[in-house]
This record gives C-alpha cells, sequence and structure tokens, in this order.
C-alpha cells in the first residue's frame, strides 16, 4: 500500500511540474491545481473521465461538482462506496472554457493515467464519457468494439492486461444529466452491470 501512494506522488509531482503540456500555462495563470485522482489505491473498479472542470481545478479532486453529485448518486444505488473506487481522469489539467480534450494533450497525459491503472490494477475500468472510452478500448486491445458511445454504453467487454484479466465497462459522462435529467435513468440502468462485480 505505501510502495503504490509512493508511485502515486511520483505522479502527482511529475504533473505539477509538467511545462511541455499545453495546458500548464492556463494552470498556472488562473491558479489552477491539478487532478490526479482520488480514492483507494487498491480499488475493485476505476472510473475514468475526460478531463477536469472548473470545480475540480479550483479543488485538486476530481468529479466534485455537479458531474460529481450524479456520480456519488450513482454509485449510491448500486450500493458502492466512493472512497472504495479509483477516480481519475485521462487530461489532468483543465483545458480552458471546459473545452473538449484536445489529441495532443491526451497524448501527454495519458501516459500519467496508464502508470495510475498499472499501480492500482483494478478488476473493472469504467470510462465516464467517449474521450475515455476512445482511450481506454484500444489500449487493451478492444479497438474492434469501438462504436459510439450511444451503442456502447452499460456493455462489458473482458479483456487481459499486464496484471490479468479485467472488464472494461464503457459508460456516459455523468454531465449528460445535468444537461439532460431524463439520461439519469440510463445512467442508472448502466451502473447496475457494476453491482455483478
Amino acid at each position: 500500500m505505501e510502495e503504490r501512494k509512493e508511485l502515486m506522488r511520483k505522479i502527482k509531482d511529475e504533473v505539477v511540474m509538467l511545462k511541455k503540456s499545453p495546458l500548464y500555462e492556463f494552470r498556472i495563470q488562473n491558479k489552477n491545481l491539478p487532478v490526479i485522482g482520488e480514492g483507494s489505491h487498491s480499488a475493485k473498479i476505476m472510473f475514468i473521465g475526460e478531463a477536469p472542470g472548473r470545480n475540480e481545478a479550483r479543488t485538486g479532486r476530481p468529479f466534485c461538482g455537479r458531474a460529481g453529485d450524479i456520480l456519488n448518486e450513482l454509485l449510491n444505488s448500486v450500493g458502492i462506496k466512493r472512497e472504495e473506487v479509483y477516480v481519475t481522469n485521462i487530461v489532468k489539467d483543465r483545458p480552458p472554457a471546459n473545452r473538449d480534450p484536445l489529441p495532443e494533450e491526451i497524448e501527454i497525459y495519458g501516459p500519467f493515467l496508464d502508470r495510475q491503472i498499472e499501480i492500482i490494477q483494478p478488476k473493472i475500468i469504467a470510462t465516464l464519457g467517449r474521450y475515455s472510452m476512445y482511450y481506454i478500448m484500444p489500449k487493451f486491445g478492444l479497438e474492434f468494439e469501438l462504436e459510439p458511445i450511444s451503442k456502447n454504453h452499460g456493455r462489458t467487454f473482458d479483456t487481459t492486461t499486464s496484471y490479468g484479466d479485467i472488464k472494461v465497462v464503457p459508460l456516459y459522462h455523468p454531465c449528460v444529466a445535468v444537461y439532460n435529467s431524463h439520461t439519469l435513468d440510463i445512467l442508472k440502468k448502466d451502473f447496475k452491470v457494476l453491482e455483478s462485480f
């Protein structure tokens, strides 16, 4: 456990000093914080979003705004405690105006996420949103299963990693329920797949 903590701290230190990132200057100018992730370092389930928003960059915590409230509600709906899972994003710094992450930003921050996965060794990787789905599925040999998130959400894909067999579960990003409240029922239904693990 102590070793995992130390490896995570190393990632944080590297991200803090990541001057080659196109988002570094924006972070410094706006007195934002990088958002590395939070939760159990031995979590069975790892949730991966896209990039931090305004509230996340202010606090350094992932999914702490309205989308975070929805994520907490979804976890509660299937009896999972947030402190038992690990929550992070591909991109660790907030893009300006909450825009989508750019390919070069995903390329720069992706290796940090790869290391986090290797440290935590989750049995289930739940992607939140299309960007994390499009990053994770090809990474674990599931590129031929890739379809739009409207088709893949709530499905389970079996694959193998360097540390053993895992399941990848693409899910809609919780923020879809912020903008369209009827999607909350779809999200709750999709989250039920996590109950069986």
